[in-house]
């Protein structure tokens, strides 16, 4: 465990530093503000919100490191079940990537991915109505909010 709690808090330190980063770069992004575009639409806003949000994550993760040295999750990267999950993983990713965006609607291959990944992943026998129920709800809300999000909030058009 302790040698999970060292790689957890030099992974915080990372992950703070390049949130930092990221944030700094942001920010320094031309605002064009002067030519009358929108502000929610420039460039760096995107990439500062998760900067910002990243940021947060690596401070909970040094702040659970260094707090609590039993709070670390012993994952044994060499087990079959971790690089199925992960093969897994990278098969939704590039199903959604190449083959349903731009071959449907964004909202509709949104809510499709979300529904087969967590259909997938939280996939229980025992409880299969509500497996199902929870990822329909899951895929309906991303797929709303997201599209909303980008549309109406920082004006991108979605395919």
């Amino acid at each position: 465990m302790a040698a999970n709690n060292r790689t957890d808090r030099w992974f915080a330190v990372f992950l703070t530093a390049f949130a930092i980063a990221v944030v700094v770069e942001s920010w320094r992004m031309p605002r064009l503000g002067e030519l009358g575009v929108h502000p929610m639409s420039a460039p760096g806003l995107t990439p500062g919100l998760l900067g910002l949000v990243l940021l947060c994550l690596g401070l909970a993760l040094l702040a659970r490191s260094v707090r609590s040295p039993s709070a670390s999750i012993a994952v044994d990267p060499a087990s079959a079940s971790t690089w199925w999950r992960a093969a897994l993983t990278i098969a939704l990713c590039l199903t959604y990537s190449v083959g349903l965006l731009g071959h449907l609607p964004f909202m509709l291959a949104t809510g499709l991915f979300v529904f087969g990944f967590v259909a997938i992943f939280s996939f229980d026998r025992a409880r299969l109505l509500g497996t199902f129920a929870g990822a329909l709800a899951m895929a309906v809300a991303v797929a709303l909010s997201v599209s909303l999000l980008f549309e109406q909030v920082f004006l991108v058009r979605l395919p």
